[in-house]
C-alpha cells in the first residue's frame, strides 16, 4: 500500500450527501407503504364494523318475528309507534308487527349510514318464511346489504 492511497482512506470519514440522500428517498417510500396500510386498516374496521351492526339487527329482527309468529304479512307493513313494549299497551300482533318494524327502522337509522330494514313475508311454502334484507351505504360502496331467509312454525 503506498502512502498516497493510505492517506486517501484516512481522509474519507462520515457518508456523502448522495448517500444521505437516497437513504432519506427509501425511508420515504417505507413510510408511505405503512400509511397506506394504515388507511386500508381504518377502512376494513369500519366495514366490519357496519357488518357487525347488519347482522346483529337481522338477528333482532329474526328473534322479534320468532317471538309473534302470527302477524305474518303485517312484518311488511309500515312501522308506528304504538308503544307496545314500554308503555304496558296490549296490543295486538299486528300492532306488535308495527312497533317492531319501527324500533329496527330507528335502530337501522343510528347504527349504519342510510340503514334499511326490510321483510318479506312468503305463506307460499311450508313452513312460512320471511326474508330479512338490512341495507346500508358504505363510501365508494352504496347499497350494501345482509339478507337471511327464516322459516317460522306456529302459525
Amino acid at each position: 500500500m503506498t502512502s498516497e492511497s493510505h492517506s486517501r482512506l484516512i481522509q474519507q470519514h462520515g457518508f456523502s450527501l448522495v448517500e444521505v440522500l437516497i437513504a432519506l428517498v427509501i425511508l420515504s417510500v417505507g413510510m408511505l407503504g405503512i400509511a397506506g396500510l394504515y388507511v386500508q386498516s381504518m377502512q376494513a374496521g369500519r366495514t366490519s364494523m357496519f357488518r357487525h351492526h347488519a347482522v346483529t339487527l337481522a338477528g333482532d329482527v329474526a328473534d322479534r318475528i320468532r317471538a309473534n309468529p302470527r302477524a305474518g304479512v303485517a312484518y311488511a307493513g309500515a312501522g308506528a309507534d304504538s308503544n307496545c313494549v314500554l308503555g304496558g299497551v296490549d296490543c295486538s300482533e299486528a300492532e306488535m308487527a308495527a312497533n317492531d318494524i319501527f324500533l329496527w327502522d330507528q335502530q337501522a337509522a343510528d347504527s349504519l349510514p342510510n340503514g334499511d330494514v326490510t321483510v318479506v313475508f312468503d305463506n307460499t311454502v311450508v313452513p312460512p318464511t320471511y326474508a330479512i334484507t338490512v341495507t346500508w351505504d358504505e363510501p365508494g360502496e352504496p347499497g350494501r346489504n345482509y339478507a337471511i331467509t327464516i322459516p317460522v312454525l306456529g302459525l
